[in-house]
């Protein structure tokens, strides 16, 4: 049983999953459920926000996104075609830098680029074609060097910058494989508060100028309600009509705002205390476990399938 929401037959979906499973073995082997029927749809320009409980398969989810693992039953759509595995459309950020420490940063943020363009014959065999791509590819990293606020620390190497500036330069890293959609699994968590803020205004001012997709995991709901366009609660706190359940399901899909930046006082205001409140009852308390009927899927994207043993409609 499918119940969609309503969509505006304008917007360009890039993301869409559909009774999506994901089940692992135990180290007795046997299986257990980590996602439970899934279902998201995600269009150009959004930026999502994924929260959660410790445990619910956030970075799971985000992996089959990114391609680096297969569903055990369902659809992980991207741009209209099947994934199959990580691709230059998706670009990711860890909360771990993905730095490389003998690189200065100006190589750090040219490798991908250097990676695609030649292979090792490649520079072996056409080694004055690979110096003059080479010097085109920095060129290009020293242009994204400058929209970071790096302009003059390309020689110096990852342990030479602070933590914010090496997190700067893997999100350029990412950024200049111009990705469809820029995945974040809790990017800013290592950061001190002052440090993390300047990077979330940092991140919103590449979203907006760029007219970036975002798909941002935090376990933080505050950082969450203060990035996200739109938020996704996945859960295992929730009932059905079955037994006994097993597994995360999305059990708040709400819109935040419109596709604008907001003001740093955001997080001080009633909205934002008032919506950290709801979530956190709704998807992370617990004692309180709503019933699948209850769940608040009210943005305009959202859809779920239904098996009748989870939803008797007698």
């Amino acid at each position: 049983m499918a119940i969609p929401g309503q969509r505006n037959k304008m917007d360009k979906t890039l993301l869409h999953l559909e009774d999506v499973y994901k089940r692992y073995f135990n180290q007795n082997k046997k299986e257990f459920t980590v996602l439970n029927d899934i279902d998201l749809k995600v269009n150009e320009g959004e930026f999502v926000s994924l929260i959660g409980p410790s445990g619910c398969g956030k970075s799971t989810l985000l992996r089959l996104v990114l391609g680096s693992e297969q569903p055990s039953e369902g659809i992980v759509h991207f741009d209209d075609k099947k994934i199959i595995g990580p691709d230059r459309d998706r670009g990711i950020v860890f909360q771990k830098y993905s730095l490389f420490p003998h690189l200065t940063i100006l190589d750090n943020i040219a490798f991908g680029l250097d990676v695609e363009g030649f292979t090792i014959p490649g520079r072996i065999f056409t080694p004055f074609k690979y110096s003059k791509r080479k010097k085109e590819f920095r060129k290009e990293a020293q242009l994204y060097l400058e929209r970071i606020g790096l302009k003059n620390d390309g020689d110096k190497y990852p342990h030479q910058l602070s933590g914010g500036m090496r997190q700067r330069a893997a999100i350029a890293q990412s950024l200049i494989m111009k990705p469809k959609i820029l995945l974040m699994d809790e990017p800013f968590g290592a950061l001190d508060d002052s440090t993390r803020q300047d990077m979330q205004l940092f991140l919103l001012e590449q979203w907006k100028k760029e007219q970036m997709t975002v798909f941002f995991v935090t376990h933080d709901l505050e950082e969450a309600i203060f990035l996200g366009s739109r938020i996704i609660v996945l859960s295992q706190y929730y009932k059905t009509d079955k037994d006994s359940n097993e597994g995360s399901k999305i059990v708040s899909d709400l819109k935040i705002s419109e596709k604008t930046i907001k003001p740093t006082s955001f997080k001080y205001s009633k909205e934002c205390a008032d919506l950290i409140k709801k979530v956190r009852h709704e998807g992370l308390d617990p004692e309180h476990k709503q019933h699948i009927r209850e769940f608040d899927l009210n943005h305009k994207d959202s859809f779920r399938t239904i098996t009748q043993d989870e939803w008797n409609n007698k």
